[in-house]
């Protein structure tokens, strides 16, 4: 076998791999889209917890603020589209979100609802209030700025 057949069954077999690769990845990646109800997320909260280095509040009110509002939103199965709810609420946790005051800090977008001082029975007022009722909780949000269409 000459040196140039060797090289182009070796490519052959690369793009072959390659093309597998892509193929399960793709697999991969429409599996999540479709367990976590990405396509159908309607909102999406942000909240500053776990920090490397916490600014805006403890280290542990952050976390019990975000170990809460993971919690409830599984409880209450918002976190997941269902048959009687098409849509769902996504959470992220955010190292810092650069609001080193009042926290732990959470926004929703979005609706560009900033809120500080979330604890527990406060994240509990805005998943009522809020992402079920679609009422801002006014005094503990201090900006309001939605995303534009």
């Amino acid at each position: 076998m000459s040196d140039r057949e060797s090289i182009a069954i070796a490519t052959s077999k690369s793009l072959d791999s390659s093309q597998n690769s892509e193929e399960s990845c793709t697999s991969s990646l429409t599996a999540c889209v479709k367990s976590l109800g990405l396509d159908r997320i309607e909102r999406h909260i942000f909240i500053c917890a776990d920090q490397t280095v916490p600014k805006c509040c403890d280290k542990q009110a952050s976390l019990e603020a975000w170990n809460y509002l993971k919690k409830r939103l599984q409880e209450l199965q918002l976190d997941k589209p269902s048959g009687d709810r098409p849509s769902c609420v996504f959470r992220t946790k955010a190292n810092c979100l650069r609001v080193c005051s009042n926290g732990p800090i959470m926004v929703i977008y979005p609706d560009g609802v900033w809120y500080r001082n979330v604890t527990p029975p406060i994240i509990e007022r805005i998943v009522q209030e809020h992402l079920i009722g679609s009422h801002i909780v006014q005094e503990y949000a201090f900006l309001i700025h939605p995303l534009p269409d």
